[in-house]
């Protein structure tokens, strides 16, 4: 178990849910699947508060549960406590593909972990209401987004029960009920009538969500390699990826070029539909291999390499990382022993172009912080004395990505142990600042003179006032690398999920 993972699993579920959900999760991280009554003893918290915090977290997502023979036992799903960090780029997404309206339904569906349609319709539409005033989009067109929202396969039925919680089951179900528009109407207005969806629960499809921010990541990858059309026609392979080939397969089955130039026509895009020839070429030429030619009838037949795409993109990660670390020599010996796969430091000293000393001193340093893995050859037909082996450098990726995430997950823990800080040492600043916001908008409503407006806001001295625009742009930047991070620790993920 990672140290840093379970501090910041830790701070995310204090966060989120409070003291007692996190020592529950705490216990369970540190010692595994266990049952109610060792919880119970281990975090001394009363039963039915620890019942209560269990119920939370398998609501979430973030505890498994399942019968033993030895009784119920309960599992923390660190990779899902570490997800809550990903909610905002979710919504995000979201937001680009079905508009505001179905970014309020699934940020009320995942603060809620799950409901009914009739429920989250309604509370969407009441904040939208209470956020536009007339402006706000139609009860109608609420339901419309949830709908598409479930077509876009975003959301799915929930298995939960009321003697089990939530089941695991194999194959998800999107099927859409009928709703009665009346029936939400009178629910607005405070009455309580059956819409059609008693017992019927939807949550959210994260797996959905996370192939589309992976294939986003390929897409964005290909822009910066070549550019916005080079992109889209990728964007436009995956799509024809999923038509042949299960979603978190490694490669694509056999795409025709066909297709490929069908589908690009489609997109009114004149430069792409002209230079589609050159474009594939471009890409399937280029060393990092992100497709492949894997036939010529038909005009050619290309294949998308996801599991390389990230092999790729994971070297890239790490030689940025080495840079901003060592230097730009480092960097240097870290893409010369990748490249060379295993190699004497004579050679590095010879090859790299850097002075003999400083060379030697740069490798030991990478492989001090375990960027470089050293292996022992020993000489065929000789004996086992020290001199008769010579010693190569090399690099496991797999070890160096893990050793990256867990750097990850310090970063992430330090950085909103420190947005905490300045938001704890501001407080009474803060607090004022709201109460004076909050009694200002009181007195607009009322119609309140400007000059008395004006007194309520001198409350706060400009000292306050620069102290506070200092804080939030702390709280701002932190806010930004913790995204910056989390962005880099899903690439990292994604890297070991094909490999």
């Amino acid at each position: 178990m990672s140290f840093y993972c379970g501090k910041l699993c830790s701070t995310i579920l204090l966060e989120h849910f409070g003291s007692i959900v996190q020592s529950v999760g705490e216990c369970l991280y540190k010692n595994g699947s266990q049952g109610l009554h060792f919880v119970t003893v281990n975090t001394n918290i009363p039963l039915v508060k620890v019942k209560e915090a269990l119920c939370v977290l398998i609501k979430y997502g973030l505890v498994f549960h399942e019968m033993s023979e030895r009784g119920m036992k309960y599992t923390l799903l660190p990779d899902n406590v570490t997800m809550v960090l990903r909610y905002s780029r979710f919504m995000f997404f979201v937001k680009q593909c079905c508009g505001d309206e179905g970014e309020i339904i699934l940020e009320e569906i995942l603060k809620q972990g799950y409901d009914t349609a009739s429920q989250v319709i309604v509370k969407s539409y009441m904040r939208m209401v209470q956020k536009l005033g007339d402006a706000a989009p139609s009860l109608y067109l609420m339901k419309e987004k949830f709908e598409l929202l479930i077509k876009n396969q975003f959301l799915m039925r929930s298995s939960c029960t009321e003697e089990m919680g939530e089941i695991t089951t194999d194959k998800p179900d999107f099927m859409i009920q009928t709703l009665d528009l009346k029936a939400l109407k009178s629910i607005v207005e405070g009455v309580e009538v059956d819409p059609g969806d008693k017992g019927i629960y939807w949550r959210v499809n994260f797996d959905r969500l996370i192939q589309d921010l992976r294939d986003k990541t390929l897409v964005e990858a290909v822009s910066r390699m070549v550019d916005d059309n080079a992109g889209e026609m990728m964007r436009q392979m995956l799509f024809l990826m999923y038509e042949r080939t299960a979603s978190w397969a490694d490669t694509s089955n056999p795409i025709p070029y066909i297709e490929i130039k069908d589908k690009v026509k489609g997109l009114d895009i004149p430069a792409l539909t002209q230079y589609l020839d050159q474009y594939l070429r471009l890409i399937e030429e280029d060393s990092r291999q992100f497709l492949r030619r894997v036939g010529d009838s038909g005009g050619g037949q290309f294949s998308v390499n996801v599991k390389e795409a990230f092999a790729q993109l994971a070297w890239a990660t790490l030689e940025n990382i080495v840079m901003e670390r060592f230097g730009s020599k480092a960097a240097r010996i870290f893409r010369l022993v990748k490249s060379k796969k295993y190699i004497e430091v004579e050679q590095i000293q010879q090859l790299a172009m850097i002075p003999a000393k400083e060379a030697k001193h740069l490798t030991f340093i990478l492989f001090q912080e375990n960027y470089l893995q050293m292996a022992e050859v020993k000489k065929a037909g000789v004996s086992q004395a020290p001199l008769k082996a010579f010693f190569l450098f090399h690099i496991d990726l797999n070890q160096v990505v893990r050793m990256e995430m867990e750097h990850c997950y310090h970063a992430l823990y330090n950085t909103m142990q420190r947005r905490e800080h300045e938001t704890v040492d501001n407080r009474r600043m803060i607090d004022k600042q709201l109460r004076i916001q909050t009694l200002i908008s009181n007195l607009k409503e009322r119609g309140a003179p400007e000059e008395q407006l004006q007194e309520i806001e001198e409350m706060m001295t400009p000292a306050e006032k620069l102290q506070l625009d200092k804080v939030h742009n702390i709280i701002k930047t932190l806010g930004g690398a913790e995204l910056q991070i989390e962005e880099t620790l899903f690439l990292f993920a994604m890297y070991l999920n094909y490999h």
